[in-house]
């Protein structure tokens, strides 16, 4: 599918809607999250996607029918962890932000991101990808070769 690009820092305010697509399509119903992060974030991500920054990349397809809209929205770093056996160079993909708007779901969109950004990681030398899956996005993770893991992943909020 060649609609797939790279995002550019002028794409920032719709990578921040359909991030927010994706935030709130996991909130409880009508439940819809905040949305004054965005004014202190964008800045951030428009020099993030301003193509310098190598560990970080995200592929869109526009709209096809609203200009200077997205369709759809993949997001994913590159982190470094010191090499081990099946990964000696350390480096480690990271997926987050997929995310299609609703009224352009079912055309493939995701999926032809999701091919960019592999391919990414496997030109920046990745030697393994994670991503947390939704129920409704499993399918499609499954299908590219995604596999569940049983890692215990904790986390602290700082």
């Amino acid at each position: 599918m060649g609609l797939v690009r790279r995002a550019t820092a002028e794409d920032a305010v719709e990578v921040l809607r359909l991030r927010q697509v994706m935030i709130d399509s996991m909130a409880p119903p009508g439940a819809g999250g905040p949305t004054d992060w965005h004014t202190e974030s964008l800045p951030v991500l428009r020099r993030r996607l301003d193509g310098a920054d190598r560990e970080f990349a995200a592929f869109v397809v526009d709209h096809p029918e609203r200009p200077d809209a997205l369709a759809a929205l993949v997001v994913g770093t590159v982190d470094y962890r010191i090499g081990r056996p099946g990964n000696p160079r350390g480096a480690v993909g990271h997926v987050f932000s997929v995310a299609t708007d609703p009224d352009c779901r079912r055309r493939g969109y995701a999926r032809a991101c999701m091919e960019a950004l592999v391919e990414w990681f496997r030109e920046a030398g990745a030697g393994y990808v994670h991503l947390t899956a939704s129920a409704e996005a499993e399918p499609l993770y499954a299908s590219m070769g995604f596999r569940r893991r049983p890692d215990p992943l904790m986390q602290l909020n700082l």
